[in-house]
C-alpha cells in the first residue's frame, strides 16, 4: 500500500502550528524528530545546563530522508496514529477531519480505506505496535508519529503516550527531545 505514506505525509501536514511540517513533508519531520530522539545532548545539556554548540559532529551529520522510512514502517506510523487519535474513547470530530482530509489529498485506493476503516474500528494496541519496532530509530519515529497524532489534552492520551514510550523503550530524554522539536 504505497499510499499510506501519502497518508501519514498528509496527516503530518494537516496538523496546525507547524510550520516544518509543510516545508518539509510530514514523513520528513518524523524522521527529524526521531533522529532528534535519537541523539545524545552533549555532556552540558545532559547535566541540564541546557543546549550545547552543535559539534563537527552534529554539523556534518547526513540530514533525515523520509524516503529511508520503509512502506512497512509507514504503515506501522499510520497503525499508531490511529490508535493515539483513538487512546481517548473517541476520534473526535478535529482528529476525524485531519484523516478524511488526509485521506482525499493522499488518493488512497479501496482497498487502503478499507484497510483504514478497519483499522479505525479495531486500532492497534501498543504492544502490537512495539513488537514490530526493530532498533531505537524506528521506535523514535513511532513515536513521532503518535504524539503527532493527538495534542495530549486528555488524560487517556498522555497515558497512553507514556506507555507507547515505554513499550519502545524510550528513555525520558529522547521523549522530552521529541517535545522540544515540535515546540521548536
Amino acid at each position: 500500500m504505497a499510499e499510506v505514506k501519502r497518508v501519514v505525509d498528509a496527516l503530518v501536514r494537516s496538523r496546525g502550528g507547524l510550520a516544518a511540517s509543510a516545508a518539509l513533508g510530514g514523513l520528513a519531520l518524523i524522521a527529524g524528530l526521531a533522529l532528534r530522539a535519537t541523539q545524545s545532548g552533549a555532556p552540558a545539556e545532559r547535566a541540564g545546563e541546557g543546549p550545547a554548540e552543535p559539534s563537527a559532529k552534529t554539523q556534518t551529520a547526513t540530514p533525515f530522508d523520509a524516503a529511508a522510512i520503509s512502506d512497512d514502517e509507514a504503515t506501522l506510523c499510520l497503525r499508531i496514529m490511529v490508535a493515539a487519535s483513538a487512546a481517548d474513547g473517541v476520534i473526535d470530530a478535529r482528529e476525524r477531519e485531519r484523516l478524511d482530509a488526509a485521506v482525499a489529498e493522499s488518493g488512497l485506493d479501496l482497498a487502503g480505506r478499507q484497510w483504514l476503516a478497519r483499522e479505525l474500528e479495531d486500532p492497534a494496541t501498543i504492544d502490537e505496535i512495539a513488537d514490530r519496532v526493530q532498533d531505537p530509530a524506528a521506535a523514535a519515529r513511532v513515536y513521532a508519529a503518535a504524539r503527532l497524532a493527538v495534542d495530549p489534552d486528555t488524560m487517556q492520551e498522555r497515558t497512553f503516550l507514556r506507555l507507547l514510550a515505554e513499550a519502545l523503550d524510550l528513555d525520558e530524554a529522547a521523549v522530552a527531545r521529541v517535545e522540544a522539536g515540535l515546540s521548536a
